[in-house]
């Protein structure tokens, strides 16, 4: 499969669009290039959505935060783009109600106005409209609320989603309208000619062969390492991001049972915080940390986890402590540099273009929501500046690749139309591990249609195995290894290499030992344990 996958991409022929990066914006930009026809590579040089697009809030969103800071008209778009992904990608986005739990007299009339303004700027794609609960309807709704002093709530509705394989499901919609996609791929370079940008050269990071792919216009869609690649140009251009961290912590289904996400308005730090259902667990987050450099792997820091704990504990009872975290992981935002002096949480997730005196596209800012429109904003300006035909954009209506209404069960919906294929595929009874969700005939799908080439790839993308459950993850590495090698050809020595990465990696998502419970029965033990 990667074999005709270089072959394609290594053709002499110039491409119309090279797109650099595999996340979010890079996706929707070559979705949206693919799809009106113009001929489109994409190089990513580790995996899809490895960084900040696979440690998102797993929310498809308006924005409420924007809302309040006057965002109008981001916030207008961002809903009508969750429309659109509900209806494009159902087996992917679903409804879900969030709950402002009232404790205070005014709490209710407050955000109750202000969540009627949601539901008018979303018009006929609203998902259902807000509405004022008690306090007996909050309890059933999250019966973990603590009660005294509740008064009741506001119910409002957004979406909810898995960020990465929103990703893959992109990647094989992409392929599906002829264009190519190549993971690590890592560019080493521009090509100018000319003072004009004209393509990169790239390597295989598997066989370390280079080569090199030229294009009519070169769109650089890397996130917050959209700097670097710029840099490759111009060694002195100034930067263009203040990258912001921020932290989530995922918890047991026990502590939000119930229908319902709760959302925090206004935290100690002035953020929102959520707690979201999400496979059976919850997602607790966010934080907001300026962070002077950028990482392929940012790390929590212990005061991020104190405060998502500490201000969840206002909210839940029981509340979780860290002995209950499964996982915590970190994402960056690619934030717009602002004035000297403007608190990252203030700046604005609208999207930016920027063309290079060489003629390179960057596209940065943003977030998953609006991934189409920011692609279909780059393309406008892409095949402006290449000089290409200006086509129609396809995507408001394009269904992605898997799209079904059907109800399926967990793990299965995420594949939509493709379920069945793995159904009938070896192991699909064998499960990896007794705390992770997922079978071994979803490891060889990944493999073989999903351009998974290693564990990590794996276990933290096209399953959700490293955020559901950092330690079992690590159990069932050296099962995950086995088969990727008779996937993919390899032997024992890589096998060992990769389980030793895979596990290194992993202990980056967990709390220290002695905190977290290495496995179920030890939870067990501690939650029947006397006081």
């Amino acid at each position: 499969m990667r074999d005709k996958t270089i072959e394609a991409a290594t053709k002499p022929t110039p491409w119309d669009m090279l797109v650099i990066g595999g996340g979010a914006s890079g996706l929707g930009t070559a979705v949206e290039a693919a799809t009106r026809g113009y001929r489109t590579l994409l190089l990513e040089s580790h995996d899809y959505a490895k960084g900040t697009s696979s440690r998102s809030t797993k929310l498809v969103h308006g924005g409420v935060r924007y809302l309040a800071q006057g965002n109008i008209s981001l916030v207008r778009e961002a809903l009508h783009e969750r429309g659109l992904l509900k209806k494009n990608a159902p087996h992917l986005v679903r409804d879900q109600g969030f709950l402002i739990a009232a404790y205070k007299w005014w709490s209710a009339p407050f955000y109750g106005i202000g969540l009627k303004m949601y539901d008018l700027l979303a018009g006929k794609l609203n998902l259902k409209a807000s509405r004022y609960i008690n306090k007996g309807q909050a309890l059933n709704n999250i019966p973990t609320l603590k009660k005294a002093g509740l008064g009741g709530g506001i119910l409002y509705f957004d979406g909810q989603f898995d960020d990465s394989r929103l990703a893959i499901t992109l990647l094989r919609t992409l392929e599906d309208h002829g264009g190519v996609a190549v993971n690590h791929a890592p560019v080493t370079g521009l090509i100018i000619e000319g003072g004009k940008v004209v393509g990169a050269h790239w390597r295989d990071a598997e066989t370390g062969q280079t080569h090199e792919a030229r294009a009519k216009v070169v769109v650089n869609a890397t996130g917050v390492f959209v700097d670097d690649l710029r840099r490759m140009e111009d060694p002195q251009v100034k930067p263009m991001l203040s990258p912001s961290q921020g932290v989530h912590v995922v918890v047991d289904r026990r502590f939000l049972p119930g229908d319902s996400a709760l959302m925090v308005p206004r935290t100690d730090d002035g953020r929102v915080l959520f707690a979201v259902p999400w496979h059976d667990h919850v997602v607790i987050g966010t934080t907001d940390t300026p962070v002077p450099d950028v990482s392929w792997e940012p790390r929590a820091l212990p005061e991020e986890v104190d405060f998502i704990l500490k201000t969840a504990a206002q909210y839940l009872d029981p509340a979780p402590t860290g002995a209950d975290v499964r996982s915590v992981y970190a994402g960056l935002r690619p934030l717009v540099r602002a004035a000297e002096g403007t608190d990252t949480k203030a700046l604005s997730r609208d999207h930016v273009i920027r063309i290079s005196a060489g003629g390179m596209l960057t596209l940065t800012g943003g977030k998953w929501t609006t991934y189409r429109r920011m692609g279909a904003d780059a393309v406008n300006r892409a095949a402006d500046l290449a000089g290409l035909p200006r086509r129609m954009s396809l995507t408001e209506g394009l269904k992605l690749h898997g799209a079904t209404t059907e109800a399926l069960a967990e793990p299965w919906k995420v594949y939509g139309t493709d379920a069945e294929r793995i159904r009938a595929l070896p192991g699909a009874s064998v499960m990896l591990h007794p705390d992770l969700p997922y079978s071994e005939a979803e490891v060889r799908w990944a493999a073989r249609q999903e351009q998974a080439r290693t564990v990590e790839d794996v276990l933290s993308r096209r399953t959700r195995a490293l955020l559901l459950n950092a330690r079992a993850s690590a159990a069932t590495a050296p099962r995950v290894a086995a088969i990727l090698a008779e996937e993919l050809g390899r032997d024992e020595a890589w096998q060992a290499t990769q389980v030793d990465a895979y596990r290194q990696l992993a202990k980056g998502y967990m709390l220290p030992d002695g905190v977290l419970p290495a496995n179920a029965t030890e939870r067990e033990q501690m939650e029947t344990r006397p006081a």
